[in-house]
């Protein structure tokens, strides 16, 4: 069975930084890629960043330049370096897997349980 659990969520104030990673877990052989989206109140989950497997990378427009997307493949991690925090970063942040090869078998879009990120103004 395989898991994505997030952590390093939290309340900063507007300028902070936080630091999120999400642990993948189970017998894992590799994993494509790995992307943070998040979900304000009252508003549709946007992605935010992702990364290859190969270590490419791209954001959305709000967060580039203050957010920096990374993953170590060896520990089956990917973390999200939030700096200059805004309020409008406020939102659950989730973390998610398109492929994941484990045992013999192959599966599809796995999701973390969410990690909340408050930046007060």
């Amino acid at each position: 069975q395989v898991q994505l659990v997030e952590s390093g969520g939290g309340l900063v104030q507007a300028g902070g930084s936080l630091r999120l990673s999400c642990a993948a877990s189970g017998n894992i052989v590799s994993i494509n890629a790995m992307l943070w989206y998040r979900q304000a109140p009252g508003k549709q989950r946007e992605l935010v960043a992702a990364v290859t497997s190969g270590g490419s990378t791209k954001y959305v427009d709000s967060v580039q330049g203050r957010f920096t997307i990374s993953r170590d493949n060896a520990k089956n991690m990917v973390y999200l370096q939030m700096n200059s925090l805004k309020p409008e970063d406020t939102a659950v942040y989730y973390c998610n897997a398109d492929r994941i090869y484990y045992d013999d078998y192959v599966g599809y879009d796995y999701w973390g349980q969410g990690t909340q990120v408050t930046v007060s103004s």
